[in-house]
């Protein structure tokens, strides 16, 4: 080969050299990238939910998982008469939500007429199940809490006694605002209550009916200190974190506050608000529910507030923010955002039962 054919094909195989090089360290940061964006569920350049979660007038959100997707359950806000169905959201990464229209409804709930309100939802084998307050009722009146079955979390769900569960006014306690919790036993516990009241009762096995306590009672009194509405319950680290909505539900006192107890009925005895109004951000934030994505340390808050300079009365929106807790487990105060938390997926899909 002469000289100037033996420079040509040397300088051919260095570029060839530097293009597989290239190509190498292309390979290794896409791969790196990969593995950094799958090696855990969120990143500091994640997209925010944003606050409100969605459009529309929706408040009394419950939150919760079924196995890979947020779902988020409220009431839809408007005058008493008009409250007469219920939508629901679901999300798999906490920003972008798809809207289930008319779940339920008063065609549905024939002993429902006005005022459906403030759901509650659970999963048992394979059925989902949706607790909801009706009729806005007072003594003597039909109304209550009922309860709706559906095979699918979006429904449609169906009338499950064609009456309510709970008619009568007990201790004080309106039949509203309930929340099913489940014990790591299994057991579905009942809280609700209004009129600064709150009861708490142990549901059958097919949620048709209430189970007496060992001691006789079905319907135990444990309300907390400055009590309104709005009971919620989680269990972290063995203990029961009892939750309630305090002051007015149209004004700015409306608020968030918590106990903690090693029985789930309590004692509960009030620690602290955690949640309340930020005059530069919204007012009269309160009736929330706590989502806890399974194998991470994330506690949301979902809840919903009245904007800034806008007095209609049932003019509310869901949001959500992040819920931390100091180093003896009590829950710090939680800051109210228009940013609402992270893009957030859910990765451990073990849900339990």
């Amino acid at each position: 080969m002469k000289e100037p054919e033996m420079k040509c094909h040397k300088k051919i195989i260095s570029l060839a050299e530097n293009d597989l090089f290239m190509n190498r360290q292309i390979l290794f940061f896409l791969v790196l990238s990969a593995f950094v964006s799958c090696s855990g569920h969120k990143n500091k350049d994640a997209a925010m939910s944003g606050n409100p979660l969605f459009e529309g007038w929706y408040a009394d959100p419950e939150g919760i998982i079924y196995d890979d997707t947020y779902w988020i359950f409220p009431t839809w806000s408007d005058v008493y008469e008009k409250q007469t169905f219920f939508d629901c959201f679901s999300s798999k990464d906490l920003v972008t939500w798809t809207k289930h229209s008319h779940i339920l409804d008063t065609t549905e709930v024939k002993w429902a007429k006005r005022a459906m309100w403030a759901p509650s939802v659970i999963r048992k084998n394979d059925v989902y199940y949706l607790f909801f307050g009706a009729n806005d009722v007072h003594e003597g009146e039909v109304g209550g809490i009922g309860v709706a079955a559906a095979d699918k979390p979006e429904g449609p769900y169906k009338d499950l006694l064609g009456k309510p569960l709970i008619n009568e006014i007990v201790n004080g306690a309106q039949p509203i605002d309930q929340f099913v919790f489940r014990d790591d036993d299994g057991t579905h516990y009942l809280y609700y209550g209004g009129w600064g009241h709150c009861n708490m009762a142990r549901l059958s096995e097919d949620f048709t009916s209430l189970v007496p306590f060992d001691d006789g009672e079905v319907y135990k009194e444990i309300t907390p200190e400055n009590y309104v509405e709005g009971p919620f319950m989680f269990k972290k680290n063995g203990k029961y974190y009892f939750m309630w909505s305090e002051g007015g539900w149209g004004g700015p006192d409306y608020s968030v506050a918590y106990a903690i107890a090693d029985s789930p009925s309590g004692p509960f005895k009030r620690i602290a608000q955690i949640l309340r109004q930020d005059d530069s951000v919204a007012t009269s934030a309160g009736h929330h529910s706590v989502i806890h994505p399974p194998g991470t340390d994330d506690y949301f808050i979902v809840y919903h507030r009245r904007p800034l300079d806008d007095n209609a009365r049932d003019h509310r929106v869901t949001c959500i923010d992040r819920m931390t807790f100091d180093e003896n487990g009590f829950i710090n105060l939680v800051k109210i955002t228009f940013e609402g938390v992270k893009q957030t997926f859910i990765i451990d899909k073990k849900i339990a039962e």
